[in-house]
């Protein structure tokens, strides 16, 4: 599994998502209950970026039609979303933030 690099540790606020772009794909990258996830950024109902979206008990909404995705699984816990969100791998090293494309989920 190949890891790049997506951000700072410390460019990170909690409960604010980051946009960042890794090989053409837009990434949100959020850190919440001691935890750091990357989710794909564009909602899987409407071409909107999540990142855009508020976060609360480890869920991303989408700012537009208020879908709520899992930032552990990528699913949608409300309407009108149906699809999930792809998942990537995090892991941190010193103070870089590094996903990896592949999917989890």
């Amino acid at each position: 599994m190949t890891y790049v690099r997506a951000c700072g540790l410390g460019e990170l606020e909690e409960d604010t998502p980051k946009r960042v772009e890794l090989d053409g794909t837009p990434v949100a990258v959020v850190r919440t209950e001691g935890e750091v996830f990357a989710v794909n950024d564009i909602c899987s109902h409407a071409n909107v970026s999540l990142a855009e979206g508020e976060v609360d008990d480890c869920h991303i909404e989408c700012w537009l039609h208020g879908s709520r995705f899992d930032l552990r699984s990528g699913k949608p816990d409300s309407l009108p979303a149906t699809r999930p969100v792809p998942v990537y791998p995090v892991k941190i090293e010193g103070d870089d933030v590094l996903v990896s494309l592949t999917q989890e989920s």
